[in-house]
């Protein structure tokens, strides 16, 4: 995980937040986590990023967690 946190994007000016219309591009379910790959972005939920992180942690150029989101939402 360190080495895709330090791809992770940190240029404000490029910050693009996912919202609800954003959808996991394996289940369908709301998207937290957008990945940027050489060929594209994929988004996924919380569960399949964590499950597919350590196979795009070579490929990956930058990886947007917005994750901690669901930690707020609960607790609303």
């Amino acid at each position: 995980m360190t080495e895709i946190a330090d791809r992770v994007l940190s240029d404000e000016t490029d910050h693009y937040e996912l919202s609800a219309l954003d959808r996991c591009d394996s289940c369908g379910a709301q998207a937290y986590v957008r990945v940027t790959l050489a060929s594209g972005e994929l988004l996924f939920c919380a569960h399949h990023a964590t499950r597919f992180r350590d196979k795009l942690a070579d490929t990956a150029i930058a990886w947007h967690d917005e994750s901690d989101r669901l930690l707020e939402d609960a607790a609303v």
